[in-house]
């Protein structure tokens, strides 16, 4: 496995958790990295994507002011900060990146080469 989801865990609603998405064999630099989940029973679908060839960024309409996705260069790391969740975020989540991508980061998971093993992120009280 080239890239390593972390972070989840168990949070109240309306807490915080920070997804770190690593790649052990290559560098991120020249990747364009997304963040999908999948929840029991439905599709998995792309929560936020940040572009390596312009910096743009893309979150789905139920997370945006929520979820933040950043990159940490000098750590190989990209980061999902997830601020007020809610028991509907309750999902495994995986990170995925492509090589190369031009242009806006694509939402189509098909578009993503290398996917890492999902982390479960609960949400409960």
């Amino acid at each position: 496995v080239q890239l390593q989801a972390s972070g989840g865990g168990l949070v109240q609603p309306g807490g915080s958790l920070r997804l770190s998405c690593t790649a052990s064999k290559f560098t991120l630099d020249y990747n364009t990295v997304g963040w999908f989940r999948q929840a029991p029973g439905k599709e998995r679908e792309g929560v936020s994507c940040i572009s390596s060839s312009d910096g743009s960024t893309y979150y789905a309409r139920s997370v945006k002011g929520r979820f933040a996705i950043s990159r940490d260069i000098a750590k190989n790391t990209v980061y999902l900060q997830m601020n007020s969740l809610k028991p509907v975020d309750a999902a495994v989540y995986y990170c995925a990146a492509v090589k190369n991508w031009f242009g806006s980061c694509p939402t189509n998971r098909y578009d993503y080469t290398n996917w890492g093993q999902g982390t479960l992120v609960t949400v409960s009280s």
